[in-house]
C-alpha cells in the first residue's frame, strides 16, 4: 500500500508543482488580468498630510501638481447625512474639538488646526491654506478623472449606500476603489457597487499569503485589484502598529520575512493586482519598497515621492 502511494503520489506531486510554477509565471493561462486604467506608482496619503492640511482641496489640488496617480482619502458621514472627507469620526485631533462627525452636522463641523502632526513622521508637522472638512461630492466634482482610493472608516449601511451613489452619479466605478481592512465592512461595499474595484481585506489577504506559501495561490481565483499594507521597515518606527521595543522589532523582522517576496509581487501584479506600500516618507523607505518590485508608493510627501521617481524612472521590464 506504502509504496502504491509512493509509486503513484509522486508523479501527481511533481506534475502539481510543475503546473503550480506554471502558473505562477503565465497566470494569463488561467486567469483573466484586472485591468485598472491607471498603473499607481505615486500614491498621495490623505492627499500628502505632510505638505498640506490632510483630506482637504488643498491637499488634493497640491498631490496632483506633483502628478500622483491616487489618492487615498477617508469618509464619514456627518448626523445630517453629508459624506465627508476625514480620517477620524472624533475631530479633537484634527481641529482641537472634542466632537463626532457622526454626532455633528455638516454646517457645525470645525475647521482644521492651523497645523497638523503628521501620523507616519512623528514631530513633523503640515500647513495649508486650506482648513475645510470637505464633502465627498466637492471632490468628485473638482477631480473628476482622477483616482481615487476610498477607505470607509465605519461599518455603516448608510454611508456606504449614499458613497456607492455619488460614485455611480459621477461616473467613476472604474477609478474609485473600494477599501476596508474589516472583511464584513468591505464585503457591504462590494455589494453596493460590485462596479469598483477593492482591496485585500485583513484575512483575505493573509489567506492569500497562506496560499502562495503552499503553492495553491496559481490555481485560485482572486477578484481583489489592490494590496495595500505597510513596509515591514516603518513597523517599529513609530506607534503603528505596535509599540517601538523588542517586540515590535520582532513583529516587522516577521511580518518582512513572510510578506516582501518579489516572486509573489510579480505574480500578483501580472494577474493586474497592483501592491501599494504605505506609509513611506523617506527616499530609503521608497528605494527599499521599490527594490522588491511593488506597484507604488504611498506617502504624505508627494513631492519627495516625485522627486525620487523621476530620479528613478521605471525600467521597460516594469
Amino acid at each position: 500500500m506504502g509504496f502504491q502511494l509512493l509509486l503513484f503520489g509522486l508523479p501527481a506531486l511533481g506534475i502539481y508543482a510543475l503546473t503550480s510554477h506554471c502558473l505562477r509565471k503565465k497566470p494569463h493561462l488561467l486567469h483573466k488580468p484586472h485591468r485598472f486604467p491607471v498603473r499607481c506608482r505615486h500614491v498621495s496619503h490623505r492627499g500628502g498630510a505632510g505638505e498640506e492640511i490632510e483630506n482637504t482641496l488643498g491637499a488634493f489640488s497640491h498631490a496632483l501638481t506633483q502628478r500622483t496617480n491616487l489618492l487615498e482619502i477617508d469618509c464619514h458621514m456627518t448626523r445630517d447625512g453629508v459624506v465627508v472627507v476625514s480620517h477620524d469620526d472624533n475631530l479633537e485631533r484634527q481641529t482641537g474639538h472634542d466632537i463626532k462627525i457622526s454626532e455633528t452636522d455638516y454646517k457645525d463641523l470645525p475647521p482644521y488646526k492651523d497645523s497638523l502632526e503628521v501620523t507616519f513622521s512623528p514631530g513633523c508637522y503640515s500647513h495649508g491654506k486650506d482648513h475645510r472638512i470637505p464633502r465627498l461630492e466637492e471632490v468628485f466634482q473638482k477631480f473628476p478623472g482622477v483616482p481615487v482610493n476610498l477607505e470607509i472608516k465605519e461599518d455603516s449601511d448608510e454611508l456606504i449606500r449614499k458613497v456607492a451613489d455619488l460614485v455611480r452619479e459621477y461616473d467613476r466605478s472604474h477609478i474609485t476603489i473600494w477599501a476596508a481592512f474589516e472583511g464584513k465592512v468591505l464585503k457591504k461595499c462590494c455589494a453596493a457597487n460590485t462596479e469598483m474595484p477593492y482591496i485585500f481585506s485583513i484575512k483575505r489577504g493573509i489567506t492569500m499569503l497562506l496560499l502562495y506559501y503552499v503553492g495553491i495561490l496559481p490555481f485560485v481565483p482572486l477578484k481583489e485589484t489592490f494590496l495595500e499594507f505597510p513596509l515591514p521597515s516603518i513597523m517599529n518606527r513609530t506607534y503603528f502598529p505596535v509599540k517601538k521595543g523588542w517586540f515590535g522589532a520582532l513583529v516587522a523582522k516577521f511580518a518582512h520575512r513572510m510578506t516582501m517576496q518579489r516572486k509573489l509581487f510579480k505574480h500578483l501584479e501580472d494577474r493586474g493586482i497592483q501592491v501599494l506600500l504605505w506609509v513611506l516618507n523617506e527616499d530609503k523607505y521608497f528605494e527599499e519598497a521599490f527594490s522588491y518590485g511593488v506597484s507604488g508608493v504611498m506617502t504624505d510627501y508627494p513631492t519627495l515621492l516625485r522627486k525620487y521617481l523621476d530620479a528613478h524612472p521605471p525600467l521597460c521590464s516594469e
